[in-house]
Parts: structure tokens; sequence; C-alpha cells
């Protein structure tokens, strides 16, 4: 990993490092800083919380099936470097001009509008890293780029928490503003190479392209994501991957909040110490799968982790609930998290491999729409129903679904139901 950053020939795969363990760190802070508001505003609420989080997610159905299309179209670094300084203005907006406000309508406005820009930064990132990476060192990449972001993240939600606790929700928006445009500067200075490629018969290739360029519309462009996707059985696999995984962390991530606030009794302080060691935790699970990664098969990988990280979502739950002490909470959320992480890098990285480069921004504004309306949607349903049963409840029975899904899918993948053809994985 430590050569991938320093060999000279990596300086563009450098800046987007650098640019994406800035924006983290301030996004996490940004994540305490909405939670600390909701707190400040109507105490500690489900409801309120799970409104606020819904406009976070509302983007990816308004705005992601238009990002991909433009991704794939246009220069990713300049995507990259307006998103960020559009996104750190938006932020400002909250602490100077919105959050003495009584009403709460603004606020969600220009949360929506941030994250809008979010749907076009987060697959333009993804996409990005084969234009300035070789594919060897995909699962380098990948692997660094998530451990260190998850660092950041580690940062920033420790900070943030002790910040936003002491001194309010202000100054965690004014900090993640900073990060932005840190983070902007960075994406600035990176430089796409030129790879030109010989093809045979280049000339009447170049002619076809152009009349297909002709007959491709814009529309046509915007559904050809979700075609790929479900045409292709393996990106097909890991959509259904992120489906499972992301409706589980909806169920319980409004609840999960709100559940140790009233455990600890406290708005962000204790949240952004249980957060780092989450944090942590995935940090190392996902250096282990990048270290050791290869020798296990992917689709056994996933699911076993997805059966392992349901029964320790069972236990805390229980432990936290029967026995609310921090460190407790702190060293079952770290493995926890070096569980689930392995789920990420893998699925990833078979994304990167199996699909075309010119469908890249569209197949993973797909796969975001797919995942985050199973967030959203669980989400809603979660907080809804916390109103009627106990929250702890809650927590171990979304536990035990995902440990259900994971192991009838270790036994399928056992039987080679899910094999993928070792070319392709190659």
């Amino acid at each position: 990993m430590i050569k991938l950053l320093t060999d000279t020939k990596n300086r563009n795969f450098l800046r987007l490092w650098l640019a994406q363990v800035i924006s983290q760190f301030g996004d996490r802070i940004h994540q305490m800083a909405l939670v600390g508001l909701i707190a400040e505003r109507s105490g500690v609420s489900t409801s309120n919380l799970a409104k606020l989080m819904a406009f976070t997610i509302l983007p990816v159905f308004v705005v992601q099936p238009f990002a991909g299309v433009f991704i794939d179209r246009w220069d990713r670094r300049k995507i990259l470097f307006v998103c960020d300084i559009a996104r750190g203005l938006l932020v400002l907006l909250i602490p100077f001009v919105f959050i003495h406000w009584d009403a709460i309508m603004p606020i969600y406005i220009i949360v929506f509008l941030a994250f809008s820009f979010s749907r076009f930064y987060v697959p333009a990132k993804m996409s990005i890293i084969p234009d300035i990476v070789k594919e060897e060192h995909l699962i380098t990449a990948n692997s660094l780029v998530t451990t260190t972001g998850m660092i950041a993240s580690v940062l920033g939600l420790g900070l943030g928490g002790l910040m936003i606790e002491k001194l309010g929700a202000r100054d965690g928006f004014i900090v993640d503003a900073i990060t932005f445009f840190l983070s902007g500067a960075m994406i600035f200075t990176i430089a796409i190479p030129k790879r030109i490629r010989v093809i045979k018969d280049v000339i009447l290739e170049k002619g076809k392209e152009i009349v297909a360029e002709i007959k491709t519309t814009f529309w046509e462009d915007l559904f050809e994501g979700f075609r790929y996707l479900l045409g292709h059985k393996e990106i097909r696999f890991i959509a259904n991957m992120f489906f499972v995984l992301l409706s589980a962390v909806g169920a319980i991530y409004v609840v999960s909040i709100v559940f140790i606030q009233e455990a600890f009794h406290s708005k962000t302080m204790h949240l952004g110490s249980v957060a780092v060691s989450l944090c942590v935790g995935l940090f190392l699970g996902v250096l282990i799968y990048g270290k050791w990664g290869k020798k296990e098969h992917w689709d056994t990988t996933i699911f076993s982790c997805l059966c392992a990280g349901g029964i320790m979502l069972v236990v805390f739950a229980a432990v936290v609930y029967h026995y609310p002490v921090i460190w407790f909470a702190m060293a079952l959320a770290m493995f926890l998290g070096m569980i689930i992480g392995p789920i990420f890098i893998a699925s990833y990285t078979m994304v990167h491999i199996l699909c075309d480069e010119k469908m890249r921004g569209k197949t993973f504004s797909a796969i975001e729409i797919v995942i985050h309306f199973a967030f959203l949607v669980a989400m809603l349903t979660s907080s809804w129903l916390s109103e009627f049963v106990p929250r702890v409840s809650i927590l171990i029975g979304v536990g035990v679904i995902v440990t259900m899904t994971g192991l009838i899918g270790f036994i399928k993948a056992r039987r080679g139901k899910f094999a993928f053809s070792e070319q392709n994985m190659a």
C-alpha cells in the first residue's frame, strides 16, 4: 500500500487519496453535526432524525439516474472538483444563515442540495480509480482508499462527537465546509493520463463510434446502466448483496443512534465513541482482507461475513441494553466492523474488474440507486416501528434476518450456485 502512494508514477492516485481522506474526515463531523442539530431542536427523536436522513437519501432517486450518464460523458476530475466546491458553499449556509431560524425546512433543503452533488461525487470517485491505477493494483487501491478513509472517519466521528457535545452543531458545519474546499484543491491538481489505444481497422471503428454516438440519446443512456446491471449475472449478484446489506444498515441506522443516545444519556459524545470503534473495526477488517482476500472466493467471503455480522449485531444490542458500559459497546462495535468490512472491498473490486470502462459511471449510479432505495425504505419502516416496538428488539430482529440470509447464501455458495467463471474473475 505504501509503495502505491510513494511511487512517482502514482501521483494522481496520491492526490485523489488525500482529497477523499480530507473530505471523509469532514463528512463524519457533518454527520455528528446533523445528529446534534436534531437533538438541539427536538431532543432525542427517532422520527425527526429519520426525516432529516431522508433528505440526504432523496437525491439518489432525483439526481442519481442522471449522474451516471454525465459521469461517463464529462471529465470525472472536473466533476469531483465542482462537487467539492459546491458542497462546501452549501454547508456554510447552515451555520451562517439558517441554523438560528425556527423553521427546519430550509436546512432540509440545503442538506438535499448538498447531497445532490454527492450523487455525482461518489460514482465519479469510484469510476476514476481505474483511470489512474493499473488493473493489477485495483485491490490495493480500493483497500487503501477504504482503509484510510475509515481512519479519517474515525477521527472525524471522535472529534465531531466531542465538538458537537461541547460546542454545538454550528462549529461542525464550518469544519466540514473547510474540508470540502481543501479536498477540491487536491482534486484540481490531478492530471488524467491520455491513453492511446491501437485498434485494428481504426478508421472503420471510429466511424462506427460516431454513428453510435449520434444514435445514442440521453434517455437511452439513462436506463442503460440498469439494463447493463440486470444483464450481467455477476454485477447483479453484487447489487443484490448491497441491497441486503444496506437494508440492514438502514433498518438499524436511526434506531441504533437513538438506542445509544438513550443507553448512555448523551447527544453525540458516546455515539461518536461507538462510531469510532466501528470504523476502527472496519479498517482492520478491510486491511486484513486487502492482504489475504484473494485466498478466499468472493461469494464465500461476502456470505460468511453477512452471517457473522448478523450474529455480532444481536450480541451488541443485547449486551448494550442489559449492560450499558461504554467500553463493552466500543469493543463489540469494533468486532462488528471487522466482520462486515471485507464485504465492501470484495464487492467494489468485483464491479471494477467485471464492468466495461464506458459503463462504470452508469453502473455505479444504478447500484447507488438500488442500495439507497433499500436503505431509505428500511430506515423509514424501522423508525416508524420503533414507536411501537422496543428498539433493542428491532436491532436483534435485523441481526437474526441478516444471519439467516448469510447462512443460506453461504450454503448455496458452497454448492456452487453462485460460482463465477474463472475467466471473468481473473
